[in-house]
């Protein structure tokens, strides 16, 4: 099976890769006579990422459904909720007609990232490697697992699309094994590297700290991989590469480095950051606040527009309640209070909350961060974020003021925003290095 070196197709300056080009690309990296006899999974995201996977999974399955003794489907959720056997279907293009007929044969499953029976241990990456991959921020032996379900295959094949990320860089390749289908030690370990770093500090850059700790717990899964790593600008495919996910993800975020970055010239005090409603909770919604972070004035405003978003989370709501959105300082000097809690919870906190300092024992944020959503306002103040009635907002009354520091972004959460020269607290000019184990 070819994995290396990278197949790749891309789009013309203001066109988009074609279904045709599609099937070409999956004819070229999935050769029918490789596949005889064997037990594949595909692995793809929830619905919470926008890429064509419709288009790859017709492909593959065309090209190797008939001569592969199986081909199903695991829905990469990380710590996301199930997907239902319809949404599944509709991730994938497929209408109930279809599901009953032609794709009968496809399994569909949700990754359990709580289920310990769902599991396997890979073992560890040694305290050592770890100080050396986290650039001296961490020195501890960090457990890695995985769903148990990927060895009962022959072949993993990872569709998904490559964005700049908060927490890894740019998101892609690996990232869909861990967290994608992954144990929670790793997933909480990494999120929380990533949040010590600082959003601002990793996102939209390659060669991260948690890109080298995702990487590496890779080379643990021994089933062979082959990778799909897909562009999309706006809702049209701009390119997609194939071959070993670390190949395919080194060149598809190159061109998402193109194409999902909007540089300008100054800071905003105000800006209503509007959530698609493929974010259905503030969970994946803070995406709202990371892409834009960078761009938000000191003692700004960011406002998460959402009035289909009612709930912070299904599964860590709970957690996140009792936390609180806060910035990374104010955990880290109070580790001992907060250690205990799950490291990706106090992640999240982080990039929601943006930048701060703790100061005489008193959290000074950079800037607020408000939510008008389905939320109420008891809820907001309890868990430290500001409060909109949604009602209230006449999101045209934003539009066109830029020149005034106030901008719209009518879909937030996958286009990242940068200043053209970063402020100086983007700089890492305080960075507080982390080496609790």
């Amino acid at each position: 099976m070819v994995t290396s070196p990278v197949l790749s197709t891309t789009a013309s300056l203001g066109e988009a890769v074609t279904p045709a080009q599609v099937v070409d690309l999956v004819a070229q990296a999935c050769r029918a006579d490789d596949y005889h006899g064997r037990r594949v999974l595909l692995i793809v995201p929830d619905g919470t990422r926008t890429a064509p996977v419709d288009l790859f999974f017709r492909a593959l399955h065309t090209q190797i459904g008939s001569v592969a003794a199986r081909m199903d489907v695991m829905i990469a959720l990380g710590t996301h909720q199930p997907m239902s056997e319809a949404a599944i279907c509709e991730r994938l293009g497929i209408s109930p007609a279809e599901r009953a007929g032609q794709y009968r044969e496809v399994a569909f499953l949700n990754h359990e990232w709580q289920n310990p029976d769902a599991l396997r241990s890979l073992g560890t990456i040694p305290a050592a490697e770890i100080d050396a991959l986290s650039g001296g921020l961490f020195a501890m032996d960090v457990p890695v697992s995985i769903n148990r379900r990927v060895f009962d295959y022959d072949q993993l094949i990872i569709v998904g699309p490559v964005f700049p990320h908060e927490v890894v860089g740019f998101s892609g390749g690996n990232k869909y094994l861990f967290p994608g289908v992954s144990g929670p030690e790793i997933l909480n370990f990494f999120h929380w590297l990533g949040a010590v770093v600082t959003n601002p500090m990793i996102i939209g850059n390659k060669w991260t700290p948690v890109r080298r700790v995702v990487d590496r717990a890779a080379t643990l899964v021994s089933v062979p991989k082959l990778c799909f790593c897909l562009v999309v600008q706006g809702t049209e495919l701009a390119g997609a590469f194939a071959g070993s996910p670390e190949a395919a993800w080194e060149e598809a975020s190159e061109l998402s480095r193109q194409l999902h970055v909007v540089y300008k010239k100054w800071p905003f005090h105000t800006i209503l950051s509007c959530a698609p409603t493929m974010y259905d909770e503030l969970w994946t919604g803070g995406k709202c606040m990371y892409k834009l972070e960078p761009v938000l004035a000191d003692g700004g405003e960011l406002i998460i527009y959402a009035p289909h978003i009612t709930a912070v989370s299904a599964t860590h709501g709970a957690l996140i309640e009792e936390v609180g959105y806060h910035c990374r300082d104010y955990f880290l000097r109070q580790w001992d209070r907060f250690k205990s809690y799950p490291w990706g919870t106090l992640a999240h906190s982080t990039h929601v909350r943006g930048i701060g300092e703790m100061i005489d024992g008193v959290e000074r944020c950079r800037a607020q961060v408000t939510l008008a959503t389905g939320i109420p306002r008891e809820t907001c103040e309890r868990i430290n974020l500001g409060y909109r009635d949604p009602a209230s907002i006449d999101v045209e009354s934003f539009a066109d003021r830029e020149d005034e520091g106030v901008l719209l972004v009518r879909k937030a959460g996958e286009m990242l925003y940068q200043l053209r020269e970063p402020a100086a607290w983007a700089k890492g000019g305080k960075q507080v290095v982390s080496t609790h184990q």
